[in-house]
């Protein structure tokens, strides 16, 4: 995930969400955009 841009992490965080992909992997890209401090883009569940 650290090659992603953060664009396309945000993207990716949407997508995920939509799709509803795995709880698992979602939380994975919240961990990532929070290390960015990226938070504040969007809002992240908890």
């Amino acid at each position: 995930m650290r090659k992603l841009s953060d664009e396309l992490l945000i993207e990716s965080y949407y997508k995920a969400r939509k799709l509803k992909l795995s709880p698992d992997f979602i939380r994975l890209i919240e961990k990532e955009i929070h290390r960015r401090s990226l938070s504040n883009i969007i809002k992240v569940s908890s």
